[in-house]
């Protein structure tokens, strides 16, 4: 069984392998200026699976790790994905995924949900706190492949503590703009 998991991750991540290859100089550098681990997300089904991750500074480790799956509906990076649903797909997951608590934050409500789904796709990314693990927090952007479809997410994450009225609006614009450098890479024209 557990073969079978390894060998179907490793499709996974051979499929998105240019997306993660293009990513990782980008991620070093947010890593970098932030000094926040950065991760890199795809989808299979109705999960979210890390394939990439840059440890950030802090000593204290979060949810995510290299081979992680969340279901999309949980966390920023897994959120940012299915924002990007067509509307019949979101409602479909929705109707059909018992959303379920994984910390203090997790969003269980389907209707407010819906509503952060719908502000993250206007807004261009989306904040977890508490979500997947407490005390923690995420920022997340998609990525686009040239088609205009949505290949991948990216995202900090860190101590919650750390993403303070200060410092959030700038944290935002510095995910977004690698995000839209990974995009153009991808040959994404926004």
């Amino acid at each position: 069984r557990l073969g079978v998991v390894f060998l179907r991750f490793g499709q996974l991540v051979s499929q998105r392998l240019s997306v993660r290859n293009i990513a990782i100089p980008y991620m070093k550098e947010l890593r970098d200026s932030l000094g926040q681990a950065v991760n890199l997300i795809i989808q299979d089904g109705n999960d979210a699976i890390y394939v990439e991750k840059m440890e950030g500074v802090q000593p204290v480790r979060v949810y995510t790790a290299v081979g992680r799956r969340a279901p999309l509906y949980a966390g920023a990076c897994p959120r940012i994905l299915l924002s990007y649903f067509s509307e019949e797909e979101k409602w479909k997951y929705i109707e059909e995924t018992d959303l379920k608590q994984f910390a203090d934050g997790t969003i269980v409500d389907k209707e407010q949900l819906l509503e952060v789904l719908q502000m993250a796709k206007k807004e261009g990314h989306t904040i977890s706190y508490s979500e997947l693990e407490n005390h923690t927090a995420a920022i997340a952007a998609p990525i686009f492949a040239s088609d205009g479809t949505v290949v991948a997410g990216i995202s900090i994450s860190g101590l919650a503590i750390e993403y303070s009225e200060s410092n959030i609006s700038y944290f935002i614009a510095k995910v977004k703009e690698t995000a839209n450098r990974i995009s153009k890479e991808l040959g994404f024209l926004a």
